[in-house]
């Protein structure tokens, strides 16, 4: 590994073959710097980020590539989205999508080592496949970035070039949790036992869901990602002390960030092994959370497309689903509000006219009550979602077409 300036690195990309492949850091941990100075002196190239956020190099000559589409790409005329589970992933970039280049955001050295830090996930795979077939790994090395264990401690022998620099991370917002939010989270909370394992995003039902629990006991943590609500449950003793907390990235305030820095209970782990279904599917009381935009009458939801555009993707909500319907004792929650306020339509409709995204709950949430589908007849799983999931005002109209489906 060599530490070189910013100008170096100018002259590095420079020289880089025509239309490079990119993939770099994604979600909230992206390398700004070397975005910055990529967009200066390359001009084309393809960036590949998972679910990016923030301000990202965008002009002609850059087409931007991902399995899940972030509020950076989305609605963008040179995205190319490809479809894919999150655990398939790191097998699509090792055979397809070969990268010229990568860029990763990472801590300080640690004697030979530097860490992802807060974003791991397709990272590892990008490295290996780099060095197999003569890509270049270039890091930006920032104070500011936690050092976190597990598979994103990277050896300075696996990364070519290193830029220091002293960045501030992309922080949570604080945003209130809405009573409809809260009493979905309630009614989630409701049904998760002492001794269970979660798996939950990002937002403000899985916030609602971990305020719920902190009369608990002995809970475990493996989740693609987690937030600040996880270091509430470990201050307040409801985690598992002698289970590491696992997952592949996180996003949160500057408090849990200094938590996380050289915190040997949190275990970081590429996408192979978090979203890997058998893995999840070991797990005590695997217990899976995942949201959607709409569920059908036949429990399926769409959870990545807003008028037949993609808007996010799979991410891991399939791998965790497959995962905790097959652990002891699992199950499968997805959760969304009866009720879209801006559109003014019902999130219940009678049989999806947009993509699926996910199947096969074992329970349907909303403000309204929990509707149990795995286990029962399709048609016990309609007449569960019209009468515990459904807001009153459709109840009718879906009675009707399920009848038309015969369902009823």
């Amino acid at each position: 590994m060599r530490v070189i300036s910013s100008e170096q690195l100018k002259s590095i990309l420079a020289n880089l073959p025509s239309n490079p492949r990119i993939i770099a850091s994604g979600n909230f941990s992206a390398p700004q710097t070397l975005l910055k100075i990529a967009d200066e002196v390359i001009p084309e190239f393809r960036l590949h980020m998972l679910n990016a956020h923030g301000d990202i190099p965008d002009r002609e000559g850059i087409t931007y590539e991902t399995a899940f589409v972030g509020p950076a790409m989305r609605n963008h005329p040179r995205l190319d989205y490809i479809p894919s589970r999150l655990s398939l992933l790191p097998v699509l970039i090792r055979n397809f999508y070969r990268p010229d280049v990568v860029f990763l955001h990472t801590s300080q050295q640690r004697f030979d080592t530097v860490s992802l830090g807060t974003e791991v996930n397709i990272l590892p795979r990008a490295i290996e496949t780099a060095r197999a077939h003569g890509g270049l790994v270039i890091a930006q090395s920032n104070k500011q970035m936690p050092y976190t264990y597990g598979d994103g401690q990277i050896y300075d022998s696996e990364i070519d070039y290193l830029v220091e620099v002293d960045e501030p991370l992309q922080e949570k917002p604080s945003v209130p949790i809405s009573d409809i939010q809260a009493q979905i989270g309630s009614r989630i909370a409701s049904l998760i036992e002492d001794n269970s394992t979660l798996q939950l995003g990002i937002g403000g039902v899985p916030d609602a869901v971990l305020m719920a629990l902190k009369d608990r006991k002995g809970l475990r943590i493996w989740t693609e990602m987690f937030s600040d609500g996880v270091l509430e449950l470990s201050r307040a003793g409801t985690l598992d002390d002698e289970i590491l907390i696992t997952a592949s990235f996180i996003f949160g305030t500057n408090e849990l960030y200094q938590w996380l820095d050289l915190n040997k209970k949190v275990r970081m782990l590429r996408t192979e092994r978090t979203n890997d279904p058998s893995q999840i599917a070991r797990q005590a009381k695997m217990t899976s959370i995942n949201s959607a935009l709409e569920v059908d009458l036949f429990d399926q939801a769409n959870a990545s497309h807003v008028r037949g555009k993609i808007y996010s993707g799979f991410g891991g909500s399939t791998d965790f689903i497959v995962g905790a319907l097959h652990s002891r004792g699992g199950a499968s929650f997805v959760a969304l509000p009866s009720w879209h306020p801006k559109a003014d339509v019902s999130t219940i409709v009678p049989r999806l006219q947009s993509n699926i995204t996910h199947f096969q709950h074992s329970y349907v949430v909303t403000e309204q009550g929990v509707a149990a589908c795995f286990g029962h007849s399709q048609n016990d799983q309609a007449i569960n979602i019209i009468h515990n999931a459904a807001h009153p005002d459709v109840r009718e109209e879906l009675i009707s077409k399920a009848g038309e489906f015969g369902l009823i």
